[in-house]
């Protein structure tokens, strides 16, 4: 069971409870990013480089039907937009950030908290491939949404979209500042704020999350800061075998997730 979580007599409201939404251009990559932009969020899309020899009727239909403009990719060229490691397949289109990322404040104002939604906030994390699978295990398990911050932590980006599947045209991803600020305004909204850390009070498994949860993610190296340990109700641990020291960032927010969907079938 949870403990009993103090309640002060008065909590400041913050004035601004979102970030500012970033604005600009993304480049990303791959035709399954792609396919899932188009079917899912195509007014984020500015504009699509295809190869000419790109021969896919359902993309090109879709592209029409859209009205997305097009361009050429010349034979060898991409590299210089997305990285020479990237592999796009031939597809590289461009994001509107602004159009992807939401506000905090409207984002919940359509969450319905009388079915005990669960969100993911991430604390610093800093690689876009653990980014990236913490959203598609967010999307994955149910969870309404994962919360952003601006500083500290890596945005996204071409290596998000592909590390996530795509699903970062699935699930809302929320823009916030501080992340203790969002923290407050959460629990006055009705979110119990579980962080996750190798030594957590309370094992995994032995809360029912019969009340809205937030889960925490820190940081691949530092953890959770303290001063955001501090803020959350429940610190919560994962048990492993002992010749194991941690599991990476990813890795145990899919744990959690998971066993939060457990109690929350409804949620697949």
């Amino acid at each position: 069971m949870r403990p009993k979580r103090h309640t002060p007599h008065s909590v400041r409201r913050m004035p601004e409870r979102g970030a500012s939404v970033p604005s600009g251009k993304i480049y990303v990559y791959g035709k399954h990013a792609l396919m899932e932009a188009l079917q899912n969020t195509p007014h984020i899309i500015r504009k699509v480089f295809l190869a000419p020899n790109l021969n896919d009727t359902e993309l090109h239909t879709l592209l029409l039907t859209r009205k997305i403009p097009t361009a050429a990719l010349a034979p060898g060229s991409g590299k210089e937009l997305v990285g020479k490691e990237a592999s796009h397949q031939g597809v590289i289109f461009t994001i509107d950030p602004a159009t992807l990322l939401i506000s905090l404040d409207a984002f919940l104002e359509r969450i319905d908290m009388k079915k005990n939604p669960s969100i993911a906030i991430l604390g610093e994390v800093q690689d876009p491939h653990n980014v990236g699978a913490i959203i598609r295990s967010a999307a994955a398990f149910g969870l309404s949404g994962v919360l952003i911050p601006e500083h500290n932590q890596a945005g996204v980006t071409g290596a998000v979209v592909k590390s996530s599947a795509g699903m970062t045209f699935r699930i809302p991803l929320v823009s916030i500042g501080n992340v203790n600020n969002t923290i407050k305004v959460l629990k006055e909204k009705g979110f119990w704020i579980y962080g996750l850390a190798m030594d957590g009070t309370m094992k995994l498994g032995t809360d029912t999350f019969d009340a809205p949860a937030a889960f925490v993610v820190g940081n691949e190296g530092g953890g959770i800061r303290e001063k955001t340990l501090e803020a959350c109700d429940v610190t919560l641990s994962i048990p492993i075998h002992a010749r194991t020291e941690s599991l990476n960032a990813a890795v145990s927010a899919a744990v959690v997730f998971y066993e939060w969907s457990k109690k929350h079938p409804e949620a697949l």
